[in-house]
């Protein structure tokens, strides 16, 4: 088995970090839904301005929002403004990774969806592996 991206929220913005809470980052449903990433399901989140690499899990917020909130200790890896890259995985054999179609996310300065992308494994004409980004929009 291999760990591959499942869906990505590329360059989303942190808009709250809530030291007080007791775990996770909250973010918004409509977001989570077109990258396929489901509540209590664990993400890895990469900090873009400051290099910092954390795991949480992931709750929902209000929809619409476009909120993304760090809470616990993870509102310590970031701040409000920081523009974060947040994925989800999964675990395929060998002979699954050309049926995986991940969604890939980016945004605008204002969490609103500026692409929606998709990463794409073939084979070539020799039989060799290729990948590809789709653009959907």
């Amino acid at each position: 088995m291999r760990k591959v991206v499942r869906g990505k929220l590329h360059g989303i913005r942190v808009t709250g970090a809530d030291l007080d809470y007791h775990g996770s980052i909250t973010l918004d449903p409509d977001h989570c839904e077109a990258a396929g990433i489901l509540p209590m399901e664990f993400v890895d989140i990469w900090n873009k301005n400051s290099g910092a690499r954390i795991s949480t899990y992931v709750i929902y917020g209000e929809r619409g929002s476009r909120c993304c909130i760090l809470n616990g200790a993870a509102a310590r890896t970031c701040q409000r403004g920081d523009e974060v890259i947040i994925c989800n995985s999964v675990y395929v054999t060998e002979r699954e990774i050309e049926e995986i179609k991940p969604v890939i996310l980016t945004f605008h300065a204002d969490n609103s969806i500026n692409e929606r992308l998709g990463y794409d494994v073939s084979r070539d004409e020799q039989g060799r592996l290729a990948f590809s980004i789709i653009k959907f929009d």
